[in-house]
């Protein structure tokens, strides 16, 4: 499999943090946030490549990247205007020809901890039918999340994205093991005029796309650690939870 990372948000709820630091280099237990998603992709053995997408303070990624260990590893991928999660995806494939291999999507400004070893078995071990896998969390602020109602084989079959008084708190934590046949999917509808359909005139993968999959959609439910840190708040419960081993977090937003 390949991999995409998607880190050129702002994070301005950050602020002033993240006046100066891009998000996905925000610190938590002493490290990086990008590093504890880099870590495990190159530990990983069915990693072939991982591409990351840049605009904000896009220089300090750069630098980060260059100087570490997986250097040989990572794409960088520059956008001088935000393409959106979708838009980002499409410009990927259109200019990598990555239609022929599973493709793990994250939103790299999230702490989250997982097996990807586990995550790519239980996407190899979906039902019939089910073109792509989401990791799920148990969430403490449903109604900010995409919440997923799934069947009894663990089969999305309703998407809520973040709509008031939501039923349930399995939410989507944004990492995607898309297949083949799911990416030719999304090529055929990121070719769409989105600037009038939606809401900012972007390609946004979970609000666009998510919701074409139900009855298609596989879940992994074995995430060790997932938090969202876009708040202060929320970051500094991350970096607690770092620091106690080991964490304990079946319910994290």
């Amino acid at each position: 499999m390949n991999a995409l990372l998607l880190a050129a948000g702002r994070g301005s709820r950050l602020a002033p943090l993240t006046d100066r630091l891009p998000k996905c280099l925000v610190p938590i237990g002493g490290r990086p946030l990008l590093d504890y998603w880099l870590k495990p992709l190159t530990q990983f053995k069915g990693t072939r490549h991982i591409f990351i997408n840049l605009n904000y303070l896009a220089e300090q990624v750069e630098a980060f990247v260059s100087g570490s260990p997986f250097c040989d590893r990572v794409t960088l991928l520059s956008e001088e205007t935000l393409l959106g999660t979708g838009g980002t995806l499409i410009s990927l494939l259109k200019h990598h020809g990555l239609f022929h291999e599973d493709l793990l999507v994250a939103h790299a400004d999230n702490f989250s901890l997982f097996s990807v070893d586990a995550f790519f078995k239980r996407h190899q071990n979906r039902p019939q039918g089910c073109l792509a896998t989401v990791l799920t969390f148990l969430s403490d602020a449903p109604e900010s999340c995409g919440i997923l109602e799934v069947d009894g084989d663990g089969v999305v079959q309703v998407f809520h994205e973040k709509v008031a008084n939501p039923p349930g708190r399995l939410a989507s934590g944004a990492v995607f093991l898309f297949s083949p046949e799911a990416l030719q999917l999304i090529d055929n509808f990121g070719s769409k005029d989105f600037s009038s359909i939606t809401p900012d005139g972007i390609f946004d993968l979970s609000r666009d796309f998510l919701p074409r999959l139900c009855g298609r959609l596989y879940t992994f439910n074995e995430a060790e650690y997932h938090r969202d840190i876009g708040t202060p708040e929320a970051l500094a419960q991350a970096r607690e939870d770092a620091c106690s081993p080991p964490p304990t977090l079946e319910s994290n937003n």
